[in-house]
């Protein structure tokens, strides 16, 4: 019985030790063996073998493309605007021993550095600038950490900035900007407004009066013409004007009879005497 014990412990050990010496990585991933303690090799998906109880798997890395989230932080302008933006970053491990030997992490060594970028490219923008430049923005991180971080074995396929806006409170700021520069606009068209229309009226008024000047001028033709007339027609000096006169007088009375406060109309007896008195005579 005891050697059958034996006989058991060693096909398990062997099954142990064979086990221990192959390695299946999955397709789009890469597994870092250490040899003592050192690093040894990097082993591909399928499978692989390895000297058991010296060679150790220490790291799994996958070779597929990572989304890093970088956190929102508040970044201030050139101006001295406070805009809150974050940003996602798209890496590939092209170098998985480099990725896990060459910084301790790699995923809060990219985050740190996008954001450290993204205030420095920030900084230097005005408020107006960076709210609509994201692709510059964009460029210029991607040229910015792609160097760093491929040190690492890490390729930065693209890095996109999710949101940019400007703080709660720069943008009431902004709000009370844009209502007061559409209450001055309004303002100033309502007195632009004003001001055509009291040009138009004094135009208007200006218009009138010339014409109530010209119709003054040719009546004053009229009057004289028709005196002339009338004078050379009677050939006497005094008797066109208090024809005229006369006739003006009659017409006024004629008016006067027509009116809704007229009562009573009392012609003069005597009318020449009358227009003579009209011409203080």
């Amino acid at each position: 019985m005891e050697g059958l014990y034996v006989v058991l412990a060693l096909v398990a050990l062997v099954v142990i030790t064979i086990a221990k010496g192959v390695r299946i990585v999955p397709q789009g991933s890469k597994h870092i063996v250490q040899r003592l303690g050192k690093y040894h090799k990097t082993l591909p998906p399928g499978m692989n073998v390895v000297i058991p109880y010296i060679d150790q798997v220490s790291y799994k890395v996958t070779t597929k493309d990572i989304v890093l989230d970088i956190p929102s932080q508040e970044v201030i302008t050139q101006d001295n605007a406070t805009i809150i933006a974050n940003a996602v970053a798209y890496i590939n491990i092209v170098s998985p021993e480099k990725a896990v030997y060459g910084v301790e992490d790699y995923t809060l060594a990219i985050q740190n550095l996008v954001q450290t970028a993204l205030r420095s490219i920030v900084g230097e923008m005005s408020l107006d600038a960076a709210l609509s430049s994201r692709d510059l923005i964009k460029a210029k991180l991607k040229e910015g950490i792609s160097d760093d971080i491929a040190d690492w074995g890490i390729n930065l396929k693209t890095v996109e900035i999710q949101d940019i806006n400007p703080s709660p409170t720069m943008q009431k700021a902004m709000e009370e900007q844009a209502a007061a520069e559409r209450q001055r606009r309004a303002t100033v068209t309502r007195a632009e407004g004003e001001k055509q229309a009291a040009i138009l009226e004094a135009d208007g008024r200006l218009e009138a009066s010339k014409r109530d000047a010209k119709a003054q001028v040719v009546l004053a033709d009229a009057s004289r013409e028709a005196i002339e007339r009338v004078s050379a027609a009677i050939g006497d000096k005094e008797m066109p004007v208090m024809y005229l006169l006369g006739e003006r007088y009659i017409s006024a009375l004629s008016e006067l009879s027509q009116s809704d406060n007229a009562k009573n109309v009392i012609l003069p007896a005597d009318l020449p005497q009358a227009v003579k008195g009209l011409l203080n005579r």
